[in-house]
């Protein structure tokens, strides 16, 4: 059951999205600017640090101009959105393996990388450019690996939280599950 679209005044909704959109923008397109001027560590540090503080500020004004009800609308419709798009619950078989192998490539990775820079080709001129592809191939396994993955993930910090393994039938199908 859909619930009905919030009141909300159509200016103060589209001014509020600028401004959020403005404190999104601000931090992610002034702060490698800073990088660019001639200035001192310290300068830099400075103005990056108001650049991030005054974007959650007109973040703040960005809920303050919409309102509630407009805050509630944009909310929704993002949420709805990263829904269509985020993992599914259930991923196949091959999937879910294809999902392991790129979730533990980059952690097994760096664990050994530290033994054996000086082997792998230009690991210690460029370890930045590793570490960032394999952060992102562990995010992107999280997607491959799908919803119940994150369940999974989720049951290692729940204290009370038990295991069931599927029992294999005679038929080779898997029944049970994991809780």
């Amino acid at each position: 059951m859909n619930s009905p679209e919030p009141k909300v005044e159509d200016w103060r909704l589209k001014l509020g999205a600028v401004i959020f959109g403005l404190s999104i923008l601000l931090p992610i397109a002034g702060v490698p600017l800073v990088g660019l001027f001639g200035f001192s560590t310290g300068m830099k540090a400075t103005i990056t640090g108001g650049l991030l503080v005054s974007a959650e500020i007109m973040g703040l004004a960005a809920v303050a101009v919409m309102g509630k009800s407009g805050y509630a609308y944009i909310k929704k419709r993002a949420l709805g959105f990263l829904k269509q798009y985020g993992p599914p619950n259930k991923v196949s078989p091959l999937r879910y393996k294809i999902g392991l192998v790129m979730f533990l490539a980059p952690i097994l990775f760096g664990w050994v990388s530290i033994y054996t820079a000086r082997w792998i080709p230009g690991f210690e001129n460029n370890s930045f450019f590793y570490a960032v592809g394999g952060d992102l191939m562990l995010l992107s396994s999280l997607f491959v690996l799908g919803g119940d993955f994150w369940d999974k993930i989720r049951s290692l910090f729940i204290h009370d939280a038990e295991v069931h393994f599927p029992v294999v039938s005679e038929g080779g199908l898997a029944t049970g599950n994991i809780s």
